[in-house]
């Protein structure tokens, strides 16, 4: 049976309000099902990346990151996807003023998402994905962050890929659907990372078993195992495939 998706193409403003103001809620849902002090981490990582990160960058005479926060926001990735020790040990080794010099000449490229995202992934451990988690809360008003729940919300992003060529594609997806809100939703200022958030909230919503209604209520539905293992080995293969072409 093929397996439901949001409408993208005729995005209902409400719904997609809905579905951004529960993503905490499915953020401790997803949360509960992991080791209890994991659990907890996911939740207080996510505070920070959402609400502390972005008002640190923006309060900087020219807009940065600084090294122990690139190495928090791997973390912060890693936590709430698929964790990869390695990564985390990996990128704590590019030095303070590097990750300083090449956050603030990416901030400086912005608009300009396939430079910014290039000059980030100079940095080791960084490719396209963990870049647009930097851009997303430095500039949440010109990229989103490449979340593997959001991009499997687009038909014509199938299977996904983790390229700076995938990521523009994702980005033109993200642009159309913001543009469409806004124009009938214009109060709720919808920017690229605000509909990436509230993707994540439907497409997690579904592979922890829960719906998200119309008027805003989390109601528990039989869970789908077979959407979530076929959504897993998707992702495993996307990134093999991507780690081949880096060598």
């Amino acid at each position: 049976m093929k397996e439901a998706m949001i409408d993208t193409t005729n995005p209902d403003p409400y719904f997609f309000n809905c579905l951004f103001e529960n993503y905490s809620d499915i953020l401790k849902k997803k949360a509960e099902r992991l080791k209890t002090e994991k659990g907890k981490e996911l939740l207080s990582l996510d505070k920070w990346y959402q609400e502390e990160l972005p008002a640190l960058i923006q309060i900087r005479s020219k807009k940065h990151i600084t090294h122990p926060e690139l190495c928090k926001l791997m973390t912060w990735k890693l936590t709430r996807g698929k964790f990869r020790p390695r990564l985390t040990q990996l990128v704590q080794t590019n030095s303070e003023a590097v990750v300083t010099e090449t956050s603030q000449r990416a901030f400086k490229q912005m608009p300009d998402l396939k430079s910014a995202i290039k000059s980030l992934s100079e940095l080791k451990a960084v490719g396209p994905a963990t870049a647009s988690a930097v851009l997303a809360a430095g500039c949440p008003n010109k990229s989103a962050f490449m979340a593997d729940e959001a991009m499997q919300c687009f038909p014509d992003l199938q299977p996904l890929q983790y390229t700076l060529n995938f990521y523009l594609q994702y980005m033109q997806n993200i642009d159309r659907v913001s543009k469409t809100l806004n124009k009938y939703d214009s109060g709720n200022a919808w920017t690229p990372h605000k509909v990436e958030i509230a993707l994540w909230t439907w497409r997690t919503s579904k592979i922890l078993g829960t719906e998200i209604s119309q008027n805003g209520k989390i109601d528990t539905c039989p869970k789908d195992l077979e959407i979530e293992e076929m959504d897993e080995e998707r992702t495993e293969k996307a990134k093999r495939l991507s780690r081949k072409r880096k060598r």
